[in-house]
């Protein structure tokens, strides 16, 4: 029966050493990945205008605020729909 006392004695501090050390690996992973996810969030790079959207710019802005099915010369509601 001492022999068993004895050997968990001797793997007693080994045993919580390896448990300080898993826990101090898990928060510096989750730090690291805490920081990483706020560069990306803060830091995400500019949108870049394509040029085919500054060529027809006027015409999205058109079908966007307008009423295409006026634009024809078609009778049309105050809502830009088609009257019938």
């Amino acid at each position: 029966m001492t022999n068993i006392d004895d050997l968990l004695r001797q793997a007693k501090p080994l045993y919580l050493r390896r448990k300080r050390n898993r826990r101090l690996a898990a928060g510096a992973s989750a730090v690291l990945a805490c920081s990483f996810a706020f560069i990306l969030t803060f830091h995400a790079p500019k949108k870049i205008q394509s040029p085919i959207y500054d060529v027809y710019v006027n015409e999205i802005y058109q079908a966007e605020t307008g009423s295409i099915i006026e634009d024809f010369g078609l009778p049309t509601d105050e809502f830009g729909l088609l009257l019938v």
